[in-house]
């Protein structure tokens, strides 16, 4: 598919979740995708393109396009690590979402059968259905989402109160008024396959990795490597992460190793419903010198702690994919984490697979990593680039919107 403007079919992008998110640091996997999706069109799709965001009274109105630009811009930089004020993004994002309460309704009526197509690559306002229908109606654009998992309707537990009826109804959302969905694993289109009418096409489209902060050195990162060896896990602070195995296990290394326990450092914000976790980490004294906790940490301090860990440790319960299993294998570090079928199709053959519940087990690959000699632990990363398949951003942006082109061509 060629980038030449005449070739590009009108496509409204929304830019919900990230205006929403505003002036944070650390974005999520699907601050991410939006993200890369947007900042891939605003490059490529001249014209054609329309940002578009939610506002609860107006409902779905186009955002001023050089705005948008600029603070797809200024996001990339703060995530970067460059010398961006959060305070700056955080009151862009206001005065985009201010100036929608006068933004006139988009009419972009086409004659027949319609080119056009609203994509919602976020979870972000899925329950207005009826917001989302009129912007439909206004437009004749074909809407297509991305559902990046159903953990809510599968494991509430997992997810905050209501959030499981919540997430079912986004679901229905999708049903009637969507023409394709995108999903970013086979796993999750298992899942999601029995809520969607038959016809409905749903369209595998792995993540991909981010390019920036991947270079083979990184400029000033500001953040000290750990003396000793020492493991990196990457992800909000919840329960279906699993922290609370690493940190009982750590308890149990600081009294068996003393000295010579090796670090693990946490990364990722602080969730919900996790008060046992929280616990730990402030409370229980055999943690205080081997675990330490980032909340905001950017894209160049991740990178350049994971490249200097033993491994990544990633023990979570479920997923919808695994965005630090990427970032880990493309700069060689090696990888343990659960035995689940969507991390095993992300990263293959390149990683090692245990149980989520089996302490013993993890304890005794932590310790086998965290002992070995240096240069073992480069012929396993070495290993590790020899397996993984892992794809920039920008080509999977690419299939994404081939197979847009595919729904038009066979509209």
């Amino acid at each position: 598919m060629t980038h030449t403007q005449s070739a590009n079919f009108p496509l409204f992008m929304d830019i919900s979740r990230l205006l929403s998110r505003a002036g944070h640091s650390v974005p999520t996997g699907i601050d991410r995708t939006e993200y890369e999706y947007a900042a891939y069109l605003n490059k490529h799709w001249g014209d054609s393109l329309v940002f578009v965001a939610y506002h609860p009274i107006r409902g779905i109105c186009p955002v001023d396009h050089s705005e948008a630009s600029r603070f797809l811009s200024l996001t990339a930089a703060l995530w970067n690590g460059e010398n961006v004020k959060p305070t700056v993004l955080k009151w862009m994002a206001r005065k985009m979402l201010f100036s929608l309460s006068f933004s006139h309704a988009i009419t972009h009526k086409s004659h027949g059968k319609s080119s056009a197509f609203y994509l919602l690559l976020s979870h972000h306002h899925l329950m207005k259905e009826h917001a989302i229908q009129r912007f439909l109606g206004q437009t004749n654009a074909r809407l297509v989402v991305m559902i990046h998992d159903i953990i809510p309707i599968e494991f509430p537990e997992y997810s905050r109160p209501g959030e499981d009826k919540r997430h079912l109804q986004r679901l229905k959302t999708v049903a009637r008024l969507a023409d394709a969905v995108i999903v970013p694993t086979e796993s999750v289109k298992q899942s999601l396959r029995p809520f969607m009418p038959a016809q409905l096409p749903i369209q595998t489209i792995a993540h991909g990795l981010h390019i920036w902060g991947l270079e083979k050195t990184v400029q000033n990162p500001n953040i000290t490597i750990p003396s000793k060896p020492y493991f990196v896990c990457i992800g909000t602070i919840e329960p279906r992460k699993n922290h609370l195995l690493l940190l009982n296990i750590w308890r149990n290394l600081a009294h068996s190793l003393g000295k010579d326990t090796p670090e693990l450092i946490i990364i990722g914000r602080r969730g919900w419903e996790n008060e046992n976790i929280l616990d730990m980490l402030e409370r229980c004294p055999a943690l205080q010198d081997n675990v330490q906790e980032y909340n905001a940490l950017n894209d160049q301090q991740v990178v350049h702690l994971l490249r200097h860990a033993r491994a990544l440790l990633f023990p979570s319960f479920t997923e919808g994919f695994g965005l630090p299993l990427l970032e880990a294998l493309a700069v060689q570090t090696p990888v343990v984490c659960s035995d689940i079928s969507v991390f095993k199709e992300v990263a293959g053959a390149a990683a090692t697979y245990l149980d989520p519940l089996d302490g013993p087990a993890w304890t005794r690959a932590i310790i086998d990593l965290g002992s070995c000699a240096e240069n073992k632990t480069r012929k396993d990363r070495t290993s590790c680039e020899a397996s993984a398949t892992v794809s920039p951003w920008p080509s999977q942006v690419q299939l994404g919107l081939e197979f847009l082109n595919a729904i038009n061509v066979n509209h």
